[in-house]
């Protein structure tokens, strides 16, 4: 239910580690295009015998070679891609879609604040090499161990003392309102991490008075408030029943199961493939960005891209009131949708 992207095939360069959980994955494509900071590549994976996609962010290291660099967090509890990706060996061959950018940088900003968290240094690591020379702009990088900081050393060359790295397992943590406090009026933060990171920044830009479009943001679908597990998802409307397991989204097994839902940036941040919750007898986890906090609090809806159900039965509606469809099989055509994890 969303535009088609154009694929094409790419083989494994090469395949090296950031560190001992982060593997970097180097591809060369014939038809290579260039790309701006934030942007992602969406891979095509096999997860249980299952064709399925993903994105990754392009990690943007400063070797301009034409080739695509997606760095890939080794993940036990996710939604599969990771281990598909990390069983990949050099030569091997799949299927990407070309670049494409929801979590574009303004570069005309007066000033700007990079704040990550683990793995979601990605798409920050080419923003940080594009403004490395203007003095206007800082880097917070927040990792459990100083081990997991992926990609330190060449932060540290392109930015020096403005980059603050911030280590939990040293009693070091982000000061979002002295870091705010810092950035001019009109500049802006750009922040891409955890969950829980995602909604301390946002609750503490908004305490501060400062303009929400000035502060920006991407997600991952791989983690939440909770352990992610399998559950039932019940629709009345369809006379239908289906099970979620731990490794798809509630809107991949609508989708396979012949239930269109409307959808588009896949990371819980635009609301498109939003359902309404009619019953349910577990927590919801609400693993978007898009929801209040209050709307999260009443529980009647959810992001099928991204949230799930704490277990349990979960009784919904599709917005989306087209009749369900018999599963067509998978094809090159009609790739599925995608998450990042």
């Amino acid at each position: 239910m969303r535009f088609v992207d154009a694929w094409t095939s790419a083989h494994v360069a090469r395949v090296s580690q950031a560190n001992s959980q982060v593997r970097l994955v180097e591809l060369d494509c014939a038809d290579w295009r260039p790309f701006t900071p934030g942007s992602h590549l969406k891979v095509g994976v096999l997860i249980s015998g299952r064709h399925d996609t993903r994105c990754y962010s392009l990690v943007d290291l400063g070797v301009d070679d034409r080739r695509y660099r997606v760095a890939v967090l080794k993940h036990e509890v996710s939604l599969g891609g990771s281990r598909y990706m990390w069983s990949l060996a050099e030569g091997a061959t799949l299927d990407i879609a070309l670049p494409r950018n929801q979590f574009e940088l303004n570069p005309h900003a007066p000033a700007h604040l990079l704040v990550a968290g683990g793995i979601g240094i990605t798409p920050l690591l080419g923003m940080a090499r594009a403004l490395a020379s203007r003095p206007t702009t800082r880097m917070l990088y927040a990792v459990r161990t100083r081990a997991d900081a992926a990609f330190i050393e060449q932060l540290e060359r392109w930015l020096g003392e403005r980059l603050t790295l911030h280590v939990s397992s040293e009693g070091s943590r982000i000061d979002w309102p002295r870091a705010f406090a810092r950035l001019p009026p009109e500049g802006e933060a750009y922040v891409c991490g955890p969950i829980a990171m995602m909604e301390d920044a946002k609750g503490r830009w908004a305490a501060a008075g400062r303009d929400a479009a000035r502060l920006r943001y991407e997600t991952f679908a791989s983690g939440g408030h909770y352990p992610t597990q399998a559950f039932t998802a019940v629709l009345p409307r369809f006379g239908r029943e289906v099970e979620v397991p731990a490794n798809q989204s509630l809107l991949d097994v609508l989708t396979h199961a012949g239930i269109d839902v409307l959808s588009d940036c896949l990371h819980g941040e635009c609301g498109l493939c939003m359902v309404d919750i009619l019953n349910s007898d577990c927590a919801i986890d609400h693993r978007d960005v898009f929801l209040s906090d209050q709307q999260r609090a009443r529980s009647d809806r959810m992001c099928a891209c991204v949230s799930r159900a704490v277990g349990g039965r979960l009784v919904i509606d599709t917005a989306y009131r087209g009749a369900a469809k018999a599963h067509s099989s998978y094809s090159e055509a009609s790739k599925p949708r995608s998450t990042k994890c």
